[in-house]
């Protein structure tokens, strides 16, 4: 098979709307200018007008409190905005409240974090992924802080977040959302939820490109947090302590300007479609996958069928063939998908798929119907070699 069909949209969605990379190309040809670290040039100011626009559009798309875009954080990616909060905010005799379904980026912080002596919950999700409402709020108990994923990127399994940010509401505990897959694709506000701190990456629903990601926080959570980096950020420089203002109590160093530059120009895109319309499009074509997988004898499905309660990944395996091996085959004929465990353990755990994991296929907005049952046709016959 010549054609690249790529439906690994949950690792990073490809292709970025053609706006995104014209948006780098011109500010790396035309502009560059570092933000605040020169005079008043023309190019500074273009720099400054960039960063700015794009914190307040992601402080509209993501709301933020009072639409204020000093409490839109850059970084790097999602796994560094959490461990941002995360270790900023919590200390020895705290406790934080997870679940079952939560990715490395979150685990492995708090896994440091319980070694200092920070008590970690962990509520068991049920088969298919969802957090028991329950179960939850016996844990919330006494708790300082909860932190969850808001649709997994195992299986597409999507939480209750307007019933979830409820519950910690009711016992006064800060909510920090992992919107690594949601973010884009699911409307969420962190002013009308009540959310501690949104954290984000640009590179996956909000179609930017890999390398920037960060933070929509509650006044109250960002300042309660210690920053995790102190350094230069273009302001304040007579004072030898780490401003405490915002934004720049939380950006020291140069941050990703070509990055920030493409996610804003993918955040336009995003507003023109319509996140609506972006979700229509993902579950129809996930809805022509499933019911292609359906009529393949021996295929397990993980997660939830029912697409009001997920996101457009499908994880599946077949006991005829390992899903490392499935994976590779279908990649010898152009379909492109991720075998494994998914930076995932505990979420393997809870679906009843660990050690050896699940195929995963995600797909995105730009992905066809065609496509879709291309795939379908290629994991048919790769598990009719295999029988």
């Amino acid at each position: 098979m010549s054609c690249r069909v790529y439906l690994n949209n949950a690792a990073t969605t490809w292709p970025k709307p053609p706006a995104v990379a014209e948006a780098m190309y011109r500010f790396m040809t035309h502009g560059g200018a570092n933000l605040a670290r020169g005079s008043a040039s023309p190019g500074d100011l273009e720099t400054m007008d960039q960063v700015l626009s794009c914190r307040e559009e992601l402080a509209d798309l993501l709301g933020a409190p009072d639409g204020d875009p000093r409490y839109v954080t850059f970084t790097s990616n999602v796994t560094e905005a959490l461990n941002v909060v995360l270790k900023g905010y919590l200390r020895p005799g705290m406790t934080v409240v997870t679940s079952s379904m939560e990715h490395n980026a979150v685990i492995r912080p708090l896994r440091r974090l319980e070694a200092s002596g920070v008590t970690v919950r962990v509520v068991q999700c049920d088969a298919e992924g969802f957090l028991p409402l329950g179960d939850l709020g016996q844990a919330l108990q006494g708790a300082d802080l909860a932190v969850l994923c808001h649709g997994s990127n195992v299986c597409g399994t999507l939480q209750d977040l307007e019933a979830i940010s409820e519950a910690c509401r009711l016992r006064g505990v800060p909510l920090v959302l992992d919107s690594a897959q949601t973010a884009g694709v699911e409307p969420i506000s962190v002013e009308d939820l009540g959310l501690g701190a949104l954290c984000f990456t640009g590179h996956k629903g909000l179609m930017g490109p890999q390398g920037v990601g960060g933070i929509v926080w509650n006044p109250h959570m960002a300042e309660a947090c210690s920053p995790l980096v102190d350094g230069g950020t273009g302001s304040f420089s007579h004072e030898e302590v780490q401003p405490n203002v915002m934004p720049d109590k939380f950006e020291a160093g140069t941050p990703n300007l070509p990055g920030i530059v493409g996610l804003r120009a993918a955040l336009g895109w995003i507003r023109e479609v319509g996140i609506q319309g972006i979700r229509e499009r993902e579950m129809a074509l996930k809805g022509i996958l499933l019911e292609g997988l359906s009529q393949i004898k021996g295929v397990q499905i993980l997660g939830p069928r029912d697409s009001r309660r997920g996101l457009g990944v499908v994880a599946l395996n077949h006991p005829s063939v390992d899903n490392g091996t499935l994976a590779m085959e279908l990649s010898e004929r152009g379909i492109e998908t991720r075998p494994g465990l998914h930076c995932a353990p505990l979420a393997h755990r809870t679906l009843g798929t660990f050690p050896q994991g699940a195929l995963r296929l995600s797909v995105g907005y730009f992905n066809t119907e065609e496509e879709v049952r291309m795939a379908v046709g290629a994991i048919q016959e790769v598990l009719r070699s295999h029988m």
